[in-house]
């Protein structure tokens, strides 16, 4: 099962609702609304994105690192190097 296995509807309502805003923003594009506004929220879309990364990151931490650190062995330090590599992508992005 996923870490976010027990949160997985909320996590999906999150994506629902960035990809409706991904749609406002295609239509303000078609209906030539003002960059500042677009860009606003793309701004907007961007930071919904980080939040739902964040948490999706956290419930790896809390479930599939903390299960992997109790086994100990190379599963431990394998899923250390992913949440790793994961928070640097998110630290880049």
């Amino acid at each position: 099962m996923a870490g976010y296995g027990e949160h997985k509807e909320d996590v999906i309502r999150r994506l629902r609702r960035i990809e409706g805003q991904v749609r406002g923003v295609q239509r303000m594009v078609a209906e030539d609304v003002y960059c500042i506004d677009v860009l606003t929220q793309v701004s907007a879309i961007n930071a919904a994105l980080q939040s739902c990364a964040v948490t999706l990151l956290d419930e790896h931490l809390a479930c599939c690192v903390t299960e992997a650190i109790a086994q100990g062995g190379d599963r431990a330090r394998v899923k250390v190097g992913e949440a790793s590599r994961a928070i640097a992508r998110l630290i880049r992005a």
